[in-house]
C-alpha cells in the first residue's frame, strides 16, 4: 500500500513535469530579452522548442519503454533534464539556451509518457482511470498553475532563480525515478529491433477507437491552450483588471479542471463521462463566444469560462483511460501518440488567438474545439 502511494506521488509529479518546463518562466520573458540583449521573438523560441521537444520527445521515449522498460528511460531523462537545466541557467546566449530548451523538453517528455505508461502496467478497468483521474487532473491543472507560480517567484528572484527551483525539482524526481520499481516485466516486452518497435506507431495508429479518443481530447485541448494564450489579454486589458486578479481567477479556473477529473471516475462508464463533457463543452463554448462577441460582463465571462473548464476536465481522465485502455499492448507508443498530439494541438492553437480581433478568435476557437472534440467522440463509440 505504501508503494502505491508513492507511485501516485511520483507519477503525479511526472505528469506536471513537462507544463512546469515549459510554462513555470513565461512571466519572466520580458526580464529575459533584456538579459540576453535580444528580441521579444528570439526569447519565445525556447518556449517553441522546449514544446517541440515535448512532442517528439514523447514519440521517442514511448516506443523505446515498451522495448527496455520504464526504469532505465525514465532515470536517462531525469539525467537529461538536470543537465539542460544547468546549461540553461549558465546559458551564454540566447541560441544555446533555446537549444538547451529543446533538450529540457525532451528529457521533460520522458516524465509524461511513462507516467501514464507505467499506470497502464500496474492497473487496469476502474483501477485505472482512478489513477488517471489524479493524472489527469494535475495535467489540467499544472499548464494553468506554472505561469502562476513563476509570477509569484519572480517577485523575489530572476529567471534564473526560476530555472534553479526547476533543476532541485529534477534532483528530487531522479530519487523518486530511481525508488521506482520496473512496471513492465521483459514477458511483456516489444520484441524485435529498435526500428520494429518503432512500427508500432502504425499499428496503433490503425486502431481507430484509440485514434478518435486520441483527437477527441486533443481538440479537446484546443479550448484549454486557447485559453491560456487568450485569458491574460482578455481579463488584463479588456477587462482592466490587474495581474493578481488575472492569477486568481486562473488558479480558480485550474480548480474546477481538477474537480471535474476527478468527479469523472464517478459516472457509472467513462464513455458516459467523454459524452457529458462534449455536450457540456459546445453548448458553454456557444456562451462564452457570445459573451466575447457582445461586450459581455467580466462576471459572465468568468463564470461561463469556469463551467467551460469543469466540462473539459471531464473528458481527460475518461478520454485517456478509454484510449489506453484499447491499446495495453503498447501502451508506451499509444501513451507517446496521446501526449504529442496534446501538444501539438497546443502549439497550433496558441498563436491563433492573436489573428485579429482576440474575443472573436477566441470563441470562434473553443466552438471548434468542441464541435471537433464532440464529432470524434461520436466517432469513438460507433468504432
Amino acid at each position: 500500500m505504501r508503494y502505491e502511494i508513492f507511485l501516485l506521488v511520483l507519477l503525479g509529479m511526472l505528469t506536471a513535469f513537462g507544463p512546469f518546463v515549459t510554462d513555470m518562466y513565461l512571466p519572466a520573458l520580458p526580464s529575459m530579452t533584456s538579459y540576453f540583449d535580444t528580441s521579444v521573438s528570439m526569447v519565445q523560441l525556447g518556449l517553441t522548442f522546449s514544446m517541440v521537444g515535448l512532442a517528439l520527445g514523447q514519440l521517442l521515449i514511448g516506443p523505446i519503454s515498451d522495448k527496455f522498460g520504464r526504469r532505465r528511460p525514465l532515470l536517462a531523462s531525469m539525467v537529461l533534464f538536470i543537465v539542460s537545466t544547468v546549461a540553461c541557467i549558465f546559458s551564454p546566449n540566447v541560441v544555446f539556451f533555446t537549444a538547451m530548451r529543446f533538450l529540457q523538453g525532451i528529457a521533460g517528455a520522458g516524465g509524461i509518457v511513462i507516467s501514464r505508461s507505467a499506470a497502464t502496467d500496474e492497473f487496469a478497468g476502474r483501477e485505472l482511470m482512478k489513477m488517471l483521474a489524479v493524472i489527469g487532473a494535475i495535467n489540467g491543472i499544472a499548464p494553468i498553475a506554472a505561469p502562476v507560480i513563476g509570477g509569484v517567484m519572480l517577485s523575489v528572484t530572476d529567471w534564473r532563480g526560476i530555472f534553479f527551483i526547476l533543476l532541485l525539482l529534477g534532483i528530487l524526481l531522479l530519487v523518486g525515478s530511481a525508488m521506482f520499481k520496473e512496471s513492465l516485466p521483459e514477458s511483456r516486452r516489444s520484441v524485435g529491433s529498435v526500428l520494429h518497435v518503432f512500427g508500432s506507431f502504425g499499428t496503433v495508429a490503425r486502431n481507430r477507437r484509440f485514434l478518435y479518443y486520441v483527437l477527441q481530447q486533443g481538440f479537446a485541448q484546443f479550448i484549454l491552450f486557447a485559453n491560456i494564450a487568450s485569458s491574460p489579454f482578455i481579463i488584463q486589458q479588456h477587462y482592466g483588471f490587474s495581474p493578481l486578479v488575472f492569477s486568481v481567477c486562473f488558479g480558480v479556473n485550474a480548480i474546477a479542471i481538477g474537480v471535474a477529473s476527478a468527479l469523472s471516475v464517478k459516472f457509472r462508464r467513462p464513455e458516459d463521462a467523454v459524452a457529458t463533457s462534449c455536450v457540456g463543452m459546445l453548448v458553454m463554448s456557444v456562451v462564452i463566444a457570445a459573451v466575447l462577441m457582445l461586450d459581455g460582463s467580466f462576471w459572465a465571462y468568468e463564470i461561463s469560462l469556469f463551467v467551460l473548464m469543469f466540462m473539459m476536465g471531464l473528458t481527460f481522465t475518461a478520454s485517456t483511460s478509454l484510449a489506453l485502455n484499447s491499446e495495453r499492448e503498447r501502451a508506451g507508443a499509444a501513451s507517446a501518440m496521446l501526449g504529442a498530439i496534446c501538444f501539438l494541438a497546443g502549439g497550433i492553437v496558441s498563436p491563433l488567438v492573436g489573428v485579429g480581433n482576440i474575443l472573436y478568435s477566441t470563441g470562434i476557437i473553443f466552438i471548434v474545439g468542441a464541435a471537433l472534440s464532440s464529432l470524434f467522440a461520436h466517432k469513438a463509440r460507433r468504432a
